[in-house]
């Protein structure tokens, strides 16, 4: 049954967000291909529904969408490959301390938590780490410093009563295609 309600959601979606011409648009354009609409739904028995579905709407919805391009560069000129990328980039510091050692290792990982709770958009961006006797918090993967610099001042607007410990700071950054 969440199949076929999965189908004919898909189908609906489909229909619904292709523009439907009016006789006027279909006059003015013709070299475009005209999209028909779903013309009949109906409930039959057992609760089977059956949609008469036009061959060039099925067309659409069997066609893959065309792949994006996936390579972007860097400030080097250098091309970014399909896959795992680590590059020269820029991440936000939250946090770096060493002082008080027994409580270091929970302050910073409380840090990153109430980050990751209110932005999630940072989740699998947030690296704690130690270098002894310092331990580190960071946020992102920044390839350029004005992208740096937006989410800083996001993260400070967010957390005023340690935004005068954030700073960015150059990183080995990933960069996933």
């Amino acid at each position: 049954m969440r199949f076929k309600a999965l189908i004919i959601t898909g189908i609906l979606a489909a229909a619904i967000s292709q523009p439907l011409m009016t006789a006027a648009q279909s006059a003015s354009s013709a070299s475009e291909p005209q999209i028909n609409a779903i013309e009949k739904i109906t409930e039959e028995s057992e609760g089977n529904i059956m949609i008469d579905v036009p061959n060039d709407i099925l067309q659409l919805l069997i066609t893959p969408p065309a792949a994006p391009q996936r390579n972007v560069q860097t400030k080097k000129h250098s091309t970014l490959k399909p896959g795992i990328n680590r590059i020269k980039g820029f991440r936000v510091q939250v946090f770096a301390d060493g002082r008080n050692q027994s409580t270091l290792e929970s302050r910073v990982k409380m840090r990153a938590n109430a980050i990751s709770a209110r932005f999630p958009k940072y989740r699998g961006q947030i690296y704690t780490f130690s270098n002894s006797p310092n331990w580190y918090c960071r946020v992102g993967n920044f390839q350029t410093q004005q992208e740096a610099s937006a989410a800083l001042a996001e993260l400070k607007r967010a957390f005023p009563a340690f935004a005068g410990e954030m700073r960015i700071v150059n990183s080995q950054i990933v960069v996933i295609l």
